[in-house]
């Protein structure tokens, strides 16, 4: 597959995603999932160096006030591991 095939696939699922919304509409929710894959790898990466793994990172949850608050005070948000933009794919 070239570039232009590629392109033209890519364009085509977007025509086909976006149903019956205005081309000028649809960029207000590709733009807030960009931003939320955005926050959820930042998140992600901030973990993974922070000394968890896969497995401890399934433990990543708003009723664990510590990783919580830990979180939130060195990222300024918190994304709960089944929120993730990762887990959401699986």
């Amino acid at each position: 597959m070239n570039k232009q095939q590629l392109a033209a696939r890519i364009w085509a699922s977007a025509n086909e995603m976006r149903s019956k919304i205005e081309a000028s509409e649809y960029k207000d929710y590709i733009l807030g999932f960009i931003f939320y894959k955005f926050l959820s790898d930042r998140e992600e990466q901030f973990l993974l160096k922070n000394g968890f793994d896969s497995e401890s990172m399934e433990t990543v949850r708003e009723d664990d006030p510590e990783t919580l608050s830990y979180v939130q005070n060195n990222l300024g948000y918190f994304i709960s591991y089944d929120d993730l933009y990762s887990t959401w794919l699986a």
